[in-house]
């Protein structure tokens, strides 16, 4: 994830090159490094710097790189026959490079041959069964053709071996999320709690997919996880403020009937509701007849 300063330098330094002011490769680096795809400007850049004979010269070994970077940039953009052109360079320099030949089967991908890109991929993977490059991109290209289930399934084998992949157990998440199999996502987010138990958008979300399912224990459990962001965000989360006030009202009418024991107190959600009136008033004055409606029809 990439923070607001890092955003805020690449913004800074693509404004730089977009008016002459140089440091096409320096902005290239950052955009590899930070790993985002920012595929217009990379083929731009990386065409100005690859055409001249110069400047591509300079960069050494990274010639190299900028290739790869700029082939996948092309197929991003339906720029085939620059990808085609990048990677036929590639195979020139490294013939024999697994590397190489993954960015064949995404060309084929780009171009839409699926079952060739399949076959291609499927031939890699047996040299190498732990390319993780490859099981993703397997992944990408089931979700591309609107094979969710395949997807779901190939992600599935993908975390077999490769566990600690936080950003898969997302994906799988998110992919859960959208079919609304609310119990496998949270299963998901299960285990990037044990992975990452201090990342406030964990517990977040964890307690939005519990809200979600419904019954008292799910709903208590939610509070629980509610409260922990809360805690970890230092009480400057809205939305899990808000979440504390829709569990204990959903809480409260599940537990009519039951003993004193089995009601919970109501110190935390009148905190809560304080804390967002406070908020509202600061942030969003115009609103606060809004929250204080809801709340109301919350008996809060």
């Amino acid at each position: 994830m990439v923070s607001k300063t890092e955003e805020t330098q690449l913004n800074r330094l693509e404004n730089q090159v977009d008016n002459g002011g140089g440091g096409a490769w320096e902005y290239l680096c950052l955009v590899r490094k930070l790993k985002v795809r920012r595929s217009e400007k990379v083929l731009k850049y990386g065409l100005s710097i690859l055409n001249d004979p110069k400047k591509r010269s300079a960069l050494g070994p990274e010639e190299w790189t900028l290739y790869e970077q700029l082939a996948i940039a092309a197929m991003d953009c339906q720029c085939l026959d620059v990808a085609k052109d990048c990677i036929k360079v590639l195979h020139k320099k490294f013939p024999e490079s697994k590397r190489v030949g993954r960015l064949d089967c995404m060309l084929l991908e780009a171009k839409g041959s699926w079952a060739e890109a399949e076959k291609a991929y499927s031939s890699l993977l047996e040299d190498n069964p732990l390319d993780q490059v490859i099981h993703k991109r397997r992944v990408a290209m089931a979700k591309a053709q609107g094979n969710i289930s395949v997807a779901i399934e190939w992600l599935n084998k993908y975390l077999e071996i490769f566990m600690a992949d936080h950003d898969a157990w997302r994906e799988l998440a998110d992919i859960y999320l959208s079919l609304q199999m609310y119990k496998q996502a949270a299963f998901c987010y299960e285990e990037l709690l044990l992975s990452h138990p201090t990342v406030p958008l964990y517990h977040l979300t964890y307690a939005d997919v519990l809200y979600t399912l419904g019954g008292l224990e799910n709903l208590q459990t939610a509070k629980k996880y509610y409260a922990s962001t809360i805690d970890l965000t230092g009480g400057k989360n809205t939305r899990a403020l808000l979440g504390i006030c829709l569990c204990t009202s959903a809480i409260a009418r599940l537990s009519k009937g039951r003993s004193k024991e089995d009601k919970e107190s109501p110190e935390l959600q009148s905190l809560a509701a304080k804390v967002l009136e406070k908020e509202y008033k600061q942030r969003a004055a115009d609103k606060l007849g809004l929250l204080t409606s809801a709340l109301r029809s919350l008996k809060i």
